[in-house]
């Protein structure tokens, strides 16, 4: 999952459908904590996320991370760079997975229909990196948290009463390594939102979204 520039951000962040099952592989599930895959693993296997959280992060030079994405049901992880995996990527919560080779990514012959889908994931994981990366250097802090709550919103927040709620395995520091802030940064535009009535923290993983047009506003640089 990305945060993207666009207004019409359910439409541009609704992620490709892989309606095929993998023949060949059985679901996977790892626990909560567990890693994945490393950096500089070979790839052999796809994985497309059918519930729980992953966490894709990169050790800089100077050893500080970067959170690069998180894996939401409906994702694939794992594509390659020059035949390796380019991130590490552990389990926030107990996740399970659905398996894909590779080499169905790579050649489409033994299964035409469902090459194209895997490459239709791979291009839309390209176009809405492009777009975070854009958002990591012309948004305000301010407006980086609430696109990053409103994406949550539309992809797995649960709505009430027009009140939606939303879930957050990851810490504020895996925030603030994904938008490019620092941890005390979320912790106090997360509070600036509280105190404006826009939402409401129910816990340290749990935020309600009380005015969700106002969140979008904010998410698109508008004045509450």
């Amino acid at each position: 999952m990305y945060v993207t520039l666009s207004a019409d951000y359910q439409s541009r962040t609704a992620v490709p459908s892989i309606s095929r099952p993998c023949l060949s592989a059985r679901e996977a599930q790892i626990k909560a904590g567990a890693y994945l895959f490393y950096e500089g693993d070979e790839v052999t296997w796809l994985y497309q996320v059918t519930s729980g959280v992953l966490r894709l992060t990169r050790l800089l030079e100077n050893g500080r991370r970067q959170v690069i994405a998180f894996g939401y049901p409906g994702d694939v992880v794992g594509f390659p760079a020059a035949g390796c995996h380019h991130t590490d990527c552990d389990a926030l919560v107990d996740t399970c997975l659905q398996p894909y080779r590779k080499s169905l990514l790579e050649n489409g012959e033994s299964d035409i229909e469902l090459h194209g889908e895997l490459l239709q994931a791979a291009l839309s994981e390209i176009s809405a990196m492009q777009d975070h990366f854009m958002m990591l250097g012309r948004k305000s802090a301010v407006e980086k948290v609430a696109s990053f709550l409103n994406v949550l919103a539309g992809r797995v927040g649960r709505y009430e009463n027009g009140i939606g709620k939303v879930d957050l395995p990851m810490r504020r520091a895996d925030i603030a390594d994904f938008l490019g802030l620092t941890t005390e940064t979320v912790s106090r535009t997360l509070t600036q939102m509280r105190k404006s009535g826009i939402i409401e923290i129910e816990n340290i993983h749990t935020v309600v979204i009380l005015r969700p047009t106002a969140l979008t506003s904010l998410a698109q640089g508008d004045e509450d």
